[in-house]
């Protein structure tokens, strides 16, 4: 019967030859400890141990599928974010790392008011809300979205984490037009239709377009989301987006000619502006 060692090796030479090379030796690895339950220490202790068959037929299955070049999180269902654990779907946007920099700056935004009412617009698979209402226990916090089904999603996450969020289905802020909020924070559609192509096997073919493209620019939510989120927020409330690269330009532009005051940028761990935040302004006291 054949080794571990053999097994994985074997692994690895298949996923080379699948859309991320780079990556086959570490899935490999990865996809034979979730099957058979352990850890690497461990794997490198038993290597010269034989696979008993059942297991190598369902790893033989996680390898095709990976090979095809299917993301691990959705062979799984699963990743983490934020140190919590959320479900995900081909319905919902994978979360990101680099989407934890808006959940920072979210909390660095709150800490300015005693109760902050919040509101995550495009919450797909809710991990921003989902990680906010988990750290700020005095918060409300709204999420938002277009797709009933990524809000399935999202309620599931919310209590799987035990946190409570109101999800409300509907186009950007159009379910809370008439409401009032301290901040809005949103990781919304940024990728130019134009970078298609570029992207991907495991998002291009996997992730919802909905969740991913916004126009030839990647700004057309942008420009409906900002002039929206004035009109919602409380003065010196804030706004905070993730956007693309390449982008904090045409971001000041479109915040500046909605009146926002004080924008910043927080870069990401490469150094790119990852983060936009900015405020609407209080009235002068006469």
């Amino acid at each position: 019967m054949p080794s571990l060692r053999h097994h994985l090796d074997h692994a690895e030479s298949a996923l080379k030859q699948g859309p991320h090379p780079a990556k086959a030796r570490r899935d490999a690895e990865f996809l034979l400890l979730q099957v058979l339950g352990k850890n690497r220490a461990w794997l490198f202790t038993h290597a010269d141990e034989p696979l008993i068959e059942e297991l190598a037929r369902s790893y033989a299955e996680l390898l095709s599928r990976r090979k095809l070049g299917e993301p691990i999180q959705h062979i799984f269902g699963e990743c983490e974010f934020y140190g919590l654990p959320f479900r995900v779907t081909r319905d919902v946007l994978i979360p990101r790392p680099e989407t934890e920099h808006l959940v920072e700056k979210a909390l660095e935004l709150a800490a300015h008011f005693a109760a902050p009412r919040i509101v995550d617009v495009g919450t797909g698979s809710g991990a921003v809300a989902v990680a906010l209402a988990h750290a700020l226990a005095h918060a409300q916090l709204t999420a938002t979205d277009l797709s009933a089904a990524a809000l399935d999603i999202a309620r599931e996450n919310a209590t799987r984490n035990k946190v409570a969020v109101r999800f409300l289905e509907g186009d950007l802020l159009a379910s809370v037009a008439q409401e009032r909020f301290e901040i809005v924070v949103s990781n919304p559609p940024y990728v130019p239709t134009t970078d298609r192509q570029n992207l991907s096997v495991e998002v291009r073919d996997y992730e919802p377009e909905t969740a991913l493209f916004a126009g030839s620019d990647g700004l057309d939510i942008y420009r409906r989301l900002i002039p929206a989120a004035v009109d919602v927020l409380v003065p010196g409330g804030f706004v905070a987006l993730e956007i693309g690269y390449g982008q904090s330009t045409a971001i000041t532009e479109l915040l500046s000619v909605f009146g926002f005051e004080g924008i910043k940028f927080t870069p990401d761990l490469q150094g790119i502006a990852r983060v936009a935040s900015a405020q609407r302004p209080s009235p002068v006291k006469a």
